[in-house]
C-alpha cells in the first residue's frame, strides 16, 4: 500500500468573501478565490462555510452535473427550484441535489431577523446528465453522541436512514466528548477521507486539528482519532 498522503487546510488559510449580507470561507477555489493548489480533494470540489444575514440569499441560478449537499448549522434555509420543489431546511436536516442535465434554484435565509449559517458542499458526480433530483431529510442528532452517523451514501448503496447521491461517497457526522479514542473505517477501497472539524479539537494522523480545520487523507484503510475537547466532526469519504 502507498504511504499515507496528507493535505492540511487550516481554518485561517481558507479563501474569504465578505459581501456584507454574505460572509463566506472557501476551503477550495470558488468564485473570486482561486488557488491552483486548492481546487479539489478527489471528487470533493467545494466546501463553503457561509453566514447569510436575515432575509438575504442567492436568487435563481443554474447548476449542472454536480452533487450539492447543504448542511445548515443554525437558522432556516428556504429552497426553491425549477422543478417545483420548495421547502425549508433547518439545523439537524440535510439537503442533497443532483444537478444532472441542469437545474435552477434559489436559497435564502427564511428568517428576517436571525442569521443563517450552513455548509455547502459540491462533489463531482460519477454519472453525468442524470435527471435532476432533490431530497432532504431530518436526522436524530442525539444518535451522533460518541459515534458517527452516516448521512449521505452512494446511489448504489442506499440506506433507509441516509440520503444518497451519484458518487461513491459517504458523509458521516459525529459528536464526541473530550478524551475519546475512536476510528473510522474506509467503506470503499480507493476512497480518500476529508476530515472537517465543525467545532472543537481533535488529533488525527499526527495532526492537531481545531475548529474549521480540514485534513485530506489518501492511501488509508482506517483513520484514528483522539479528542482534545468535545468535538463535532464532518467526515467526507470520497474517491481520490
Amino acid at each position: 500500500m502507498k504511504p499515507l498522503k496528507k493535505t492540511l487546510h487550516l481554518a485561517d488559510t481558507r479563501g474569504k468573501a465578505d459581501h456584507g449580507w454574505l460572509k463566506a470561507k472557501h476551503t477550495f477555489s470558488f468564485s473570486n478565490y482561486h488557488d491552483p493548489s486548492r481546487v479539489h480533494f478527489g471528487a470533493l470540489r467545494v466546501l463553503n462555510d457561509d453566514y447569510i444575514a436575515g432575509g438575504m440569499g442567492f436568487g435563481m441560478h443554474p447548476h449542472d452535473n454536480m452533487e450539492i449537499i447543504t448542511i445548515p448549522t443554525s437558522g432556516v434555509v428556504a429552497h426553491k427550484d425549477s422543478f417545483g420543489n420548495y421547502g425549508t431546511i433547518t439545523a439537524g436536516e440535510i439537503q442533497v441535489m443532483s444537478a444532472g442535465t441542469g437545474i435552477y434554484h434559489s436559497e435564502f435565509n427564511h428568517q428576517q431577523n436571525e442569521p443563517l449559517t450552513l455548509f455547502q458542499i459540491w462533489l463531482f458526480p460519477n454519472q453525468e446528465n442524470v435527471k435532476p433530483r432533490y431530497a432532504q431529510q431530518s436526522f436524530d442528532v442525539a444518535a451522533r453522541h460518541n459515534r458517527f452517523q452516516t448521512v449521505v451514501t452512494p446511489a448504489n448503496d442506499q440506506q433507509e436512514d441516509a440520503l444518497w447521491i451519484y458518487q461513491d461517497a459517504y458523509f458521516s457526522i459525529g459528536n464526541f466528548e473530550a478524551g475519546q479514542d475512536f476510528s473510522y473505517q474506509i467503506k470503499r477501497p480507493g476512497n480518500g477521507l476529508y476530515v472537517f472539524v465543525i467545532e472543537g479539537e481533535v488529533q488525527v494522523a499526527e495532526e492537531n486539528l481545531k475548529s474549521r480545520d480540514g485534513l485530506g487523507l489518501e492511501n488509508l484503510q482506517k483513520a484514528h482519532f483522539k479528542t482534545t475537547t468535545g468535538v463535532e466532526l464532518l467526515l467526507m469519504e470520497v474517491p481520490e
